[in-house]
């Protein structure tokens, strides 16, 4: 038997390079969780700055004392930590959409071989 240490050549045939592709999915994989991780954190302190000055009496000086008027204060907390939400689902989704592609161009490629 002859084995070859030598590595295997590169088949130019293929529209990407595959450690590039991987590389840039756990790129996003990455970014997605930090982007994530930066938008709670600051809803989480937005809140807390929220809870303090309402606790503090700082919105009943203005006038804010009936229900309506502080959901209405407090609604737009409540839609902060959405872009968020939907880049890190968007990046996730890209990461596994460059993931599902590379495995097709590696499964059409072994179809072709045969």
């Amino acid at each position: 038997m002859s084995e070859s240490n030598d590595k295997q050549k590169k088949f130019f045939g293929a529209y990407v390079d595959r450690d590039t592709v991987l590389r840039l999915s756990r790129w996003a994989d990455g970014l997605a969780w930090v982007v994530l991780t930066i938008y709670v954190l600051s809803w989480l302190l937005s809140l807390m700055l929220f809870f303090s000055q309402y606790s503090n009496g700082l919105f009943f000086d203005k006038g804010g004392g009936s229900f309506l008027m502080t959901f209405s204060l407090f609604s737009p907390y409540l839609q902060q930590p959405l872009p968020g939400v939907f880049y890190f689902f968007g990046l996730e989704a890209l990461s596994k959409a460059m993931l599902i592609l590379l495995d097709i161009e590696d499964n059409t490629r072994r179809a072709a071989r045969k």
